[in-house]
């Protein structure tokens, strides 16, 4: 068995985990996340998150509020779901949550075991990484379960592309 072989073969359960959002630095984490799973054989998971409605005078506005949101959410993977299709050869497979997204991320990887690697693009400018990168690199590191890859969100294509 090459080399090549072995490593895909290896890869085959392992599931890169990308928090969709609309910073410049997701569409970096997506890259890597994606040039990672085609080399190792892999796959891609995306989630996206989202707030929920604080508003509760009328049930039936919340809800329309809350379908909105969802086909937004849906419409927004969908985008990102191509792209990863085209870059890999997979549809990845897509979550859609609602509330915090650390909150939503961690119970994500609670529930599916098959993830096994969270790959988040970090901010490069001067206020910091971004809260999911702060959360998770802070007091929450240590309830993961799986390795973190925070990708610099200043990276070319080009170098992310000789990095993987």
């Amino acid at each position: 068995m090459s080399d090549k072989t072995a490593a895909r073969d290896e890869g085959q359960d392992r599931v890169f985990l990308v928090v969709v959002d609309d910073t410049p630095e997701m569409n970096v984490a997506l890259r890597f996340a994606a040039r990672r799973a085609r080399r190792t054989g892999g796959r891609v998971a995306l989630l996206y998150v989202t707030e929920p409605a604080d508003f509760q005078h009328w049930i039936a506005v919340e809800d329309l509020m809350e379908r909105e949101r969802r086909m937004e959410a849906e419409e927004i993977l969908q985008k990102y779901s191509d792209r990863i299709a085209e870059w890999t050869g997979a549809v990845p497979v897509l979550y859609v949550r609602e509330g915090r997204p650390q909150d939503a991320l961690m119970q994500l990887l609670d529930e599916e075991p098959s993830i096994s690697i969270l790959v988040l693009g970090a901010d490069s400018g001067p206020k910091g990484p971004g809260p999911l990168c702060s959360a998770l690199t802070g007091k929450m590191i240590g309830k993961l379960r799986i390795p973190v890859t925070i990708v610099p969100g200043n990276l070319s294509d080009e170098q992310v592309d000789a990095l993987t």
